[in-house]
């Protein structure tokens, strides 16, 4: 593999924030699915309060569908349309920019007239009609890698946005299966993905899910979720992304690997120490 260091590193910009490899570390966060619009703004809230005091910059993100749940009486989400009002009254409301997944094609052009960001689904981002719909709308392309491909793999799941003549590509690391209901982070997988050249980011609450391991729904180790996150920082990555809720046992998805706000500003002060110091000028 060539040395990064002769590999020009793509800066993606959006609304006075830039996504780098290189440059201060992003924040994408927020509840795993949109719950309704007084929770949305009160998560959403708490982030900004907690970035502004740690001058650090943030985009929000939540699902309106989480069309993958482990079981067909899971909760899935408001749905698209309700959805994409919540978000947009999001986006007015704090002035920051918002991100959401889609997982149909035609879902692209109807979430770009809201979203900043068109997020790619792991278990989706091989689906060519997907991922050259999202391309099209020029808007910015959040492709996290799927927990079965190996990141030199993500080259041809690039080049399909990049065919389309977009460029504003941003690439996940998410977590990669070991045996039955498990992911592991194998951290060469961020130097490998930098190398295409893109802003990489580190999901670090995915990362430590256990794909249904509790029969109906996923389990998670969240307890590790903090060293993951240093971890991924030290490799000189754009980006964290983090889900986030108040009561996370009472979430309806993903509780078991998301964050409490509670414990958000302190995660986030450690996180930003050690990109700093990755980061800095010697």
């Amino acid at each position: 593999m060539d040395d990064l260091r002769d590999i020009k590193q793509n800066e993606v910009k959006l609304n006075g924030i830039s996504f780098s490899n290189n440059k201060s570390i992003i924040l994408i966060a927020g509840p795993c699915q949109i719950e309704s619009k007084d929770h949305a703004f009160f998560v959403c809230s708490e982030i900004e309060k907690i970035t502004k005091s740690l001058n650090l910059k943030f985009v929000y993100k939540s699902s309106f569908d989480k069309a993958n749940r482990t079981s067909i009486n899971s909760k899935r989400g408001v749905g698209i349309e309700k959805g994409l009002d919540i978000l947009n009254e999001v986006k007015k409301k704090f002035n920051c920019p918002v991100l959401t997944d889609v997982h149909e094609a035609w879902q692209c052009s109807e979430v770009a007239k809201v979203i900043d960001i068109i997020q790619i689904p792991a278990f989706l981002c091989r689906q060519t009609d997907l991922l050259t719909a999202a391309a099209k709308t020029k808007k910015i392309v959040n492709i996290k890698k799927g927990q079965f491909l190996s990141p030199w793999e993500m080259a041809n799941v690039i080049s399909k946005v990049s065919s389309c003549g977009n460029k504003r590509i941003l690439v996940t690391e998410r977590g990669t299966m070991f045996g039955y209901n498990n992911l592991v982070t194998d951290f060469r997988s961020l130097y490998i993905l930098k190398s295409f050249g893109f802003p990489v980011i580190f999901d670090v609450t995915h990362s430590v899910q256990q794909p249904g391991n509790l029969k109906n729904s996923s389990g998670g180790q969240k307890e590790f979720i903090p060293l993951l996150a240093k971890a991924s920082v030290t490799a000189g990555i754009s980006s964290i992304f983090i889900e986030t809720h108040e009561n996370p046992n009472k979430a309806p998805s993903d509780g078991s690997c998301m964050v409490a706000l509670s414990n958000l500003k302190s995660l986030l002060k450690e996180i930003k120490l050690f990109d700093e110091l990755t980061k800095k000028k010697l």
